[in-house]
């Protein structure tokens, strides 16, 4: 990495120990509030789109819902499973939730503020791979899913944490290689310097391929539907967590809603400007000579991105059905890396290009990242004038053979298809006919 992208790292030299234990405080504050409203605002939105009224009694509009809720579950009976491995079984839960309330750390709210006569960065710390810092956190994350479900030494715990250990391997991979066309394109991997490289231009215009890859890892990362497969209800009740109770399930849940808030303020840090106001909200502040993008309003621009992305989660819940499991493995693997692939091949021949025969690398990406994005929007929706019809699909399965598998994975049978009977039932079917002929014999031996 060169000394200009070194120097782009955030400018922490006159924080105090008590700044820093002040920031830290607020970090853990601040998720677990955040977590609280999500909560509330979750079961608002959803009740809305489904024509319900969801939470309205506890507090105004039903805002301390979430507070009642809580105490419940700090106050649920506990229990331990015997044949469990004891250790495990308790450190699973709390890995989770510590990765998680560890990524916000390196993720930069506003710019440098006055705090008790010191000037501050609103931002615990940075580093030069700030970015490999949160994969690496939010990599390790996972393991309190596998490891919780392990642990248990049950089958349908076991299940959920195997889906887990595939999805956190099928969809990091996408959403690392979309992550390295920002790195390429802004030199750096610190967060605040990826902050300081979208002045100009915000990165989803620019790379809007690899913010699509990403916007869709986000909800496999999180296990949020329509990606929730560790914990299919249908098939596996909650997955990894079906043995936690009381507080040790409570982790798992909060980290849930946690990792749903990183994955928010990553999505804003690398393509939304971070902190930094819309074209919009700057040309309104300087009718009267003001700069949104200093103080504390940034934090504000910073706060709105993310809820916008939390809606998203919201919106997507409350719309999309759960994929199949073949379905999810097919789009990771044979979908969002190659897409990822692609795209990263692109930025790095511009890149290449600029540097052999200089260009203007903006307006080139910002045409390509147009071209390619239709091309990614065009493939996921498909031609819906050469389909046929529901009927048309129900009358072809009935005329094809269903083995109950596709694509080597065990699969329920759709409209139309019809799982092939079993050999038991088959034998059953013949001793009936045989036990039938015979009935008849002695019928016609008694005439």
């Amino acid at each position: 990495m060169n000394d200009a992208a070194v120097n782009m790292v955030a400018d922490f030299s006159q924080d105090t120990w008590w700044i820093w234990v002040i920031k830290a405080v607020f970090i853990v504050v601040f998720l677990i509030f955040s977590v609280i409203f999500a909560l509330w605002f979750e079961r608002r939105l959803l009740a809305r789109m489904q024509n319900r009224v969801g939470p309205n009694t506890v507090g105004p509009f039903g805002l301390l819902q979430s507070f009642p809720d809580a105490v419940k579950l700090l106050f649920k009976e506990d229990f331990n499973l015997k044949g469990a491995d004891h250790f495990v079984y308790f450190f699973a839960p709390a890995l989770s939730a510590l990765c998680a309330f560890t990524v916000m750390a390196v993720i930069p709210m506003g710019p440098s503020v006055n705090l008790f006569g010191y000037t501050t960065p609103l931002q615990l710390t940075d580093s030069p791979v700030a970015m490999l810092f949160i994969l690496a956190v939010a990599a390790l994350g996972e393991y309190g899913l596998v490891l919780g479900g392990w642990s248990a030494k049950s089958t349908l715990p076991l299940y959920g944490s195997v889906r887990s250990a595939t999805q956190m391997i099928s969809y990091e991979l996408a959403q690392g290689l979309s992550l390295v066309t920002i790195f390429i394109l802004n030199q750096t991997m610190a967060t605040s310097g990826i902050v300081s490289g979208q002045q100009a231009i915000w990165n989803i215009f620019l790379v809007m391929p690899a913010f699509l890859v990403y916007l869709v890892t986000m909800f496999g990362e999180t296990n949020r539907l329509p990606f929730d497969l560790p914990e299919a209800e249908g098939e596996i009740v909650a997955g990894p967590h079906v043995e936690y109770s009381s507080m040790k399930f409570g982790w798992y849940y909060l980290s849930e809603y946690v990792n749903m808030l990183n994955m928010s303020m990553i999505a804003t840090t690398l393509f939304l400007g971070g902190w930094r106001a819309d074209p919009i909200t700057g040309w309104i502040f300087s009718l009267w000579g003001g700069d949104p993008n200093l103080g504390w309003w940034p934090m504000l621009w910073f706060l709105g991105k993310t809820w916008t992305f939390m809606a998203l989660f919201i919106w997507v819940r409350g719309t999309l059905l759960r994929f199949r499991y073949d379905q999810f493995m097919h789009l990771g693997w044979k979908g969002l890396i190659p897409a990822a692939l692609i795209w990263l091949f692109i930025v790095i021949a511009v890149i290449g290009i600029d540097m052999v025969y200089p260009i203007n690398t903006t307006n080139v990406l910002l045409i390509l990242s147009i071209g390619f994005s239709m091309i990614l929007l065009i493939w996921a929706i498909g031609d819906d004038t050469v389909k046929p019809s529901q009927a048309e699909l129900i009358a072809q399965r009935g005329q094809e053979e269903f083995t109950g598998f596709e694509y080597g994975y065990p699969v329920p049978p759709l409209p139309g298809q019809h799982l092939p009977p079993s050999e038991r039932a088959a034998r059953r079917s013949i001793e009936n006919t045989n036990d039938s002929a015979g009935v008849q014999e002695l019928e016609a031996n008694h005439v």
